[in-house]
């Protein structure tokens, strides 16, 4: 198996290139083309990656998150849900990975295997990076009305939320 995962990406490129040859494909010309493209992209997307970055510093370091766990702490210990699982669920639709940071941090706290790391794992899989997603992708094409892609897409995001909150108990509850 060790062998098989060392040769398949070079015998994936050499049938690239061999299927290019067959189809008179100057392959070389066609990979300086994508290389340049991908060099254009990789210019119109890094501002957006900055500000994006940035939102997420400053969101950080504002410590809402901190305050608002405050508040709400009697009503997640009610419903019997982990409180440390919240800043996860918070930031997951706008950084994956300041919630992959926050679930390592749960990983090193409480285990893997814990209710809670089993939640943050369910968690990580159930959402996407939503605001990332839509300020990447809308922002390397410059698209600027993006009319119903943010509500519903965090609308995807809570229901993804739900979802792991139910599966987990549920499973492992």
């Amino acid at each position: 198996m060790n062998l098989i995962s060392k040769i398949v990406i070079p015998l994936f490129v050499l049938f690239i290139i061999f299927y290019g040859v067959k189809k008179r494909v100057n392959v070389y010309d066609s990979f300086l083309e994508g290389a340049k493209e991908g060099l254009v992209m990789v210019f119109h997307i890094t501002p957006t990656i900055i500000a994006m970055v940035f939102a997420v510093n400053i969101f950080l370091d504002s410590h809402f998150i901190d305050g608002m766990l405050g508040f709400l702490k009697p009503l997640f210990d009610f419903a019997n849900i982990p409180i440390d699982i919240l800043p996860m669920a918070i930031l997951r639709p706008i950084s994956g990975t300041a919630s992959l940071a926050i679930m390592n941090d749960i990983f090193a706290n409480f285990g893997p295997d814990s209710f809670i790391g089993r939640l943050a794992s369910t968690l990580q899989g159930c959402t996407d990076t939503t605001i990332y997603v839509l300020a990447l992708y809308f922002g390397s094409i410059k698209v600027t009305k993006t009319r119903y892609s943010l509500p519903v897409g965090l609308f995807a995001d809570l229901m993804g939320i739900i979802a792991a909150f139910v599966i987990t108990f549920i499973f492992f509850g």
